[in-house]
């Protein structure tokens, strides 16, 4: 595997290695201890997956506390995934960095605990998975606004497909403090 960076230092993108013939293609999507080596030292206790239609945007969200650290992928279709880092005190707080996934491309990313998180579908459909370091907890679910002008993410569609909980989380500058985590 190949290990890709971001502008965030915890925030990897990984590229595994296909092992392709005429019958189709094989990759191991998680391995532990070689996951650990590279930087990601998790033990994931939820997968998660979801389908969705184009132009559905998902996002942006993240628990505090029970922080969930995640592992996300595209089996089927194409999104562009972002983060945002939430963490305040931390010297890149308020930026994103946006990745496109695809069933094509098989790469995954890691998001750690204390960056939003959310996607944006860019094929007719996507089947999108994650691995979660923590269980959902509804209390501490929590999110901002996917259109938020301070952090201007350059999304591919101007007018997505939402869930009315995304369509009304705040901007991140009016999130409550006690509601962000902490830069460790």
């Amino acid at each position: 595997m190949e290990i890709l960076s971001t502008k965030f230092n915890e925030v990897i993108v990984i590229s595994p290695r296909i092992f392709q013939d005429p019958r189709g293609y094989f990759f191991e999507t998680f391995q532990a201890e070689r996951y650990k080596d590279n930087g990601i030292p998790r033990n994931f206790v939820q997968d998660n997956l979801s389908c969705s239609q184009k132009n559905t945007l998902r996002g942006l969200h993240y628990q505090h506390p029970h922080g969930q650290a995640k592992l996300v992928s595209v089996v089927r279709g194409e999104v562009l995934d972002v983060v945002v880092d939430v963490r305040k005190g931390s010297p890149t707080f308020g930026q994103w960095e946006g990745v496109v996934l695809s069933s094509e491309n098989h790469r995954q990313l890691f998001v750690p605990e204390g960056f939003a998180h959310g996607f944006c579908v860019l094929s007719e459909d996507a089947l999108f998975t994650y691995k979660c370091s923590d269980y959902y907890a509804p209390d501490a679910e929590r999110g901002i606004a996917w259109n938020d002008p301070d952090i201007g993410i350059a999304w591919p569609v101007e007018k997505p497909l939402l869930s009315e909980k995304d369509a009304h989380y705040p901007r991140l500058r009016d999130v409550d403090e006690k509601n962000l985590p902490s830069f460790a």
